[in-house]
């Protein structure tokens, strides 16, 4: 996974007035957890939203009063109404444990059913796995460009090699529906084979008046 660096301070008071009054001056409370101590902190909006909104999942070298750890966002709280963000779980990580973590999909390629009409329906964005964070990829690609018609991946048609995947192996990732247009070429294409077929038809000559 790719790194980046943002830095933080730690939370010398904790509690909803004080969270409110950071929020106001574009400091996100968060906590820091999965190492030695867990600690409280702030951080500052506008970097946090990069990460927050990228399609990708980073590593997150993260300076805290002259230390360093690696952690990931593990868990992000959001206003019901404004969306705005209200608190963040950082997940320290280390190279020698395993983590669990979400990792987005990138579908790549052209599906043949795509092209015949076909609607491809994304069900899963994010697939749950547990690796060592170092072998992690950026994003999980998933190949649809043998995909027909009627044809979906599941969970258990996907075989990585650094990491396991921990959901459902019957849950299906992507498919390709039939649709009501690519129906409705089938039936014009069978009607016009049809009317061909019978135009191509030699003609029965009928028998002669007065002969049974």
């Amino acid at each position: 996974m790719k790194k980046v660096s943002i830095s933080g301070s730690l939370r010398e008071n904790v509690g909803k007035k004080d969270a409110k009054l950071n929020r106001r001056i574009n400091l996100i409370p968060a906590v820091l957890y999965g190492g030695k101590d867990q600690l409280t902190l702030t951080v500052e909006e506008k970097p946090l939203m990069k990460l927050i909104s990228a399609p990708e999942v980073y590593t997150i070298h993260l300076e805290l009063d002259n230390k360093a750890f690696n952690c990931v966002i593990k868990e992000t709280q959001f206003h019901p109404v404004t969306d705005k963000v209200l608190h963040v779980d950082f997940m320290e990580i280390f190279e020698d444990k395993p983590v669990i973590i979400e990792i987005p999909i990138k579908l790549v390629g052209t599906s043949p059913g795509v092209l015949s009409g076909g609607k491809l329906q994304t069900k899963i964005r994010k697939l749950k796995v547990r690796g060592f964070y170092t072998k992690l990829p950026d994003h999980i690609e998933i190949d649809i460009s043998s995909m027909e018609i009627g044809s979906s991946i599941k969970i258990g048609d996907l075989k990585p090699d650094n990491y396991d995947l921990l959901n459902n192996p019957n849950a299906v990732v992507v498919m390709v529906k039939l649709t009501r247009a690519a129906v409705s070429d089938a039936l014009a294409e069978d009607a016009t084979a049809t009317t061909a077929a019978t135009a191509a038809a030699p003609a029965v000559a009928a028998p002669p008046a007065g002969k049974k």
